[in-house]
């Protein structure tokens, strides 16, 4: 059988035109094939190290635990106080994100819909920020929080987060704001709604995939940040899970305790792979959303 005859046939489309768009797209399926083979390689990689002995991992690498180690995971959460740090992460990371989209999601509707003077130079400003290197904020924004009596603290961490996330957000969301159709607005108004109301009945329900979009990248961005937290946290009760596995690892190379190691980065990477194995669907169909207006 040929290669053409097992291809899909499309009403309209010849079965050459189909082949050739195949071989076109033949490299981006290799590249993203590749790509999910080493990003799946490696989580197994680790999961397995989490679950061996000491000799296990120093042998081999990809081998079967003989015998699972399940006691790694409890020891890593009491004794290396990664719980602790896990904690302060949990409710850092999604407090802040909730204050993002509270904040993100009436500014991009505002900025797509309302009309006033300044609102594309304000728009602008938004897309000037997601272009600033976060290193270049590392002293101004310690000096903003040492005065404001907030350096190391968690809520001047989240406070920074929320700060540096906003530019991205609004974009995004203004951009999947500006995909929602105007007649609906329309309707609502005829029918007696205020502007709170169209936006809180009518638009807001529509915005649903795209708030959920932006919410998931900013949770996993966030739960993943090193560099701001290792600028404002000094305190070792206040580190979140990214500062919590560095010290973890500084402390476990002196014992050679590598699968205690791998298993903190287990339960650190536990979160983010749940959320997006559950809501990884909706998440596509809000950035497909917001990229057709």
């Amino acid at each position: 059988m040929s290669v053409a005859g097992v291809l899909p046939r499309v009403p309209g489309i010849s079965s050459g035109t189909a082949l050739r768009h195949a071989l076109a797209r033949a490299p981006v399926y290799l590249i993203l094939g590749l790509w999910s083979v080493l990003t799946i390689g490696a989580i197994v990689w680790v999961v397995l190290g989490g679950l061996k002995t000491k000799r296990e991992v120093l042998l081999s690498g990809w081998s079967l635990p003989a015998s699972p180690q399940w006691g790694n995971f409890p020891r890593v959460l009491s004794e290396g106080n990664l719980g602790h740090y896990f904690v302060n992460s949990a409710l850092t990371v999604t407090l802040s994100t909730l204050a993002i989209i509270a904040v993100s999601v009436p500014a991009a509707y505002v900025l797509t819909r309302a009309e006033f003077r300044g609102r594309e130079a304000l728009t602008n400003v938004f897309v000037i920020g997601i272009g600033i290197p976060i290193p270049l904020l590392f002293i101004p924004v310690f000096m903003i929080l040492a005065w404001l009596r907030l350096a190391d603290t968690l809520t001047g961490l989240s406070i920074v987060f929320v700060a540096v996330s906003l530019p991205f957000t609004v974009y995004l969301l203004t951009g999947f704001f500006s995909s929602l159709p105007r007649a609906l607005e329309d309707a609502a108004a005829i029918d007696g709604c205020n502007s709170v109301q169209i936006f809180w009945h009518a638009m807001l329900p529509l915005a649903r995939p795209g708030i959920l979009t932006a919410f998931i990248i900013n949770f996993i961005w966030l739960w993943n940040e090193y560099q701001l937290s290792l600028t404002i946290i000094n305190t070792g009760d206040k580190r979140p899970i990214g500062l919590g596995l560095y010290a973890l690892q500084n402390a476990l190379q002196y014992t050679s305790d590598w699968p205690g190691l791998f298993a903190g980065v287990t339960i650190a990477i536990i979160p983010t792979l749940l959320l997006y194995a559950v809501l990884a669907e909706k998440m596509i169909a809000g950035l497909t959303a917001g990229a057709v207006k």
